[in-house]
């Protein structure tokens, strides 16, 4: 889940339950302020009767009876029950309703003088009447229709505005937590864009003055840090192959020069010929990391011209079997092309020929047979060179690791080789906004895929 999404989340969940616990007391307070104020009703009308049925002269429980289904409407299913010291029942306001009631009920309401409870859904008082006459305990009872109609409307109101504060929750969190992230966002765009080859460009540091802002301020002294290192190891590389070019060339000759004077002596002459062969590889390697380190400096000033891929694997075919006449390359195609355009790339034939130099090369020299195979495929927007081989393979635990410079696969290792081949030829398929990619079974053969934009 993204931090936005994660805040948006964590946010609508806490507004959601502020506004449950809120909506939560509302209706907890109402309840209340409902249940106090229909007991006070009942209580008043209690009272009432016992004042009516003791106090006013010529009124008789007929009347007082009358008197009491005249006001039923205002309480839903109300009743009322007098009791003497007795417990015998002197006054009740209905004939066909009665609260269920037990002595001891009375007996406590005798204890307490008044006290409220529920019978079903309706609310019960008992009360203790005392005046110039006897104690009565009075029991009223009713159903209060209106306070719970307001409750019923209450809770609706309730529930649709949480569902609609948790709805504009959602968005507003949305919202909020997108503007907040925006400055992350696009520091993240620009962290995409940063490369091996443009680590002097700098992240926008806004105003400087938030956390975000600090982030991207750091972000570029890193960056910074990075592009000196980089730089000095660049230059480090390149100054150092080329102080070793001109000593190496001198060896050589000298080695050469050398090896006229032992014609007659086989150890000499042995001698010699590793020498020469150490030099070789010397000046072969010092080249290679020359090439690597300059490809870094000089990026932008390479030469791209419009090339016709086949031609150029023809190309790189000839050039390999004329050092190596015993390799075999076979060349051809997944698809022939409709259009003679979809094998057409912008490049620099020299850095793409030896690209495909080295994968020819290393295709020959890691099979037994000394063959190779190139197949050319496109598409609408690639042209990909497909070069395969039956030879050793690679183990699949190393494949993530054989771009690397100097990396040597355990299969490879008996092999004479420098560990610099691919790495040089992934450099000069990224100068070109390629791809190369590779696959390869253990003891079955590789497939290396060099994928590049046709015209």
């Amino acid at each position: 889940m993204k931090i936005k999404e994660r805040i948006a989340l964590q946010f609508t969940l806490l507004v959601a339950a502020v506004l449950l616990l809120f909506s939560l007391a509302i209706y907890s307070v109402s309840e209340h302020y409902r249940q106090e104020e229909f007991y006070d009703r009942l209580k008043s009308r209690a009272q009432t009767t016992c004042r009516l049925l003791v106090k006013v002269k010529g009124i008789d429980k007929d009347l007082l009876k009358a008197i009491d289904q005249n006001t039923l409407s205002e309480m839903l299913d109300e009743k009322v029950l007098i009791f003497d010291r007795n417990n015998d029942m002197v006054y009740s306001s209905v004939d066909d309703k009665l609260i269920t009631y037990q002595s001891s009920l009375l007996d406590e309401v005798r204890e307490k003088v008044y006290i409220e409870f529920h019978q079903g859904e309706n609310e019960v008082i008992g009360l203790l009447y005392q005046d110039e006459s006897e104690p009565l305990v009075v029991l009223a009872s009713a159903y209060d229709t209106f306070g719970h109609s307001k409750l019923a409307n209450l809770r609706h109101t309730l529930g649709w505005g949480l569902l609609a504060g948790i709805a504009v929750t959602v968005g507003l969190g949305i919202y909020f937590a997108g503007n907040a992230l925006r400055p992350i966002s696009r520091i993240n765009e620009q962290v995409s864009l940063i490369t091996a080859q443009n680590l002097s460009q700098k992240l926008d540091e806004g105003d400087r003055k938030d956390e975000i802002a600090q982030l991207a301020i750091n972000f570029n002294t890193v960056l910074a840090r990075l592009n000196n290192a980089f730089e000095q190891q660049k230059s480090f590389v390149s100054h150092a192959s080329h102080e070793l070019r001109t000593p190496l060339a001198a060896l050589k000759s000298e080695i050469q020069l050398g090896q006229r004077f032992t014609k007659n002596n086989a150890d000499l002459e042995e001698v010699f010929g590793n020498l020469f062969s150490d030099t070789e590889r010397l000046i072969s390697i010092t080249n290679s990391l020359l090439f690597l380190a300059r490809s870094y400096e000089h990026s932008t000033n390479f030469k791209m011209t419009s090339i016709h891929i086949e031609d150029l694997v023809f190309v790189a075919k000839d050039e390999l079997l004329t050092t190596h006449p015993e390799y075999r390359v076979d060349i051809d195609y997944e698809r022939i092309p409709e259009n003679e355009n979809e094998t057409v790339v912008k490049g620099n034939e020299e850095l793409l020929k030896r690209v495909f130099v080295n994968l020819l090369d290393n295709a020959c020299k890691y099979s037994a047979d000394r063959h190779a195979r190139i197949i050319i495929a496109t598409d609408s927007k690639f042209c990909t060179v497909k070069v395969k081989d039956n030879g050793i393979g690679i183990d699949k635990t190393e494949l993530p690791n054989i771009f690397d410079p100097f990396y040597r696969s355990t299969s490879a290792a008996e092999q004479p080789g420098f560990g610099i081949g691919l790495s040089i030829c992934q450099r000069i398929v990224e100068l070109h906004h390629g791809n190369i990619s590779a696959s390869s079974e253990l003891g079955v053969g590789s497939e290396f895929n060099v994928q590049l934009n046709h015209v």
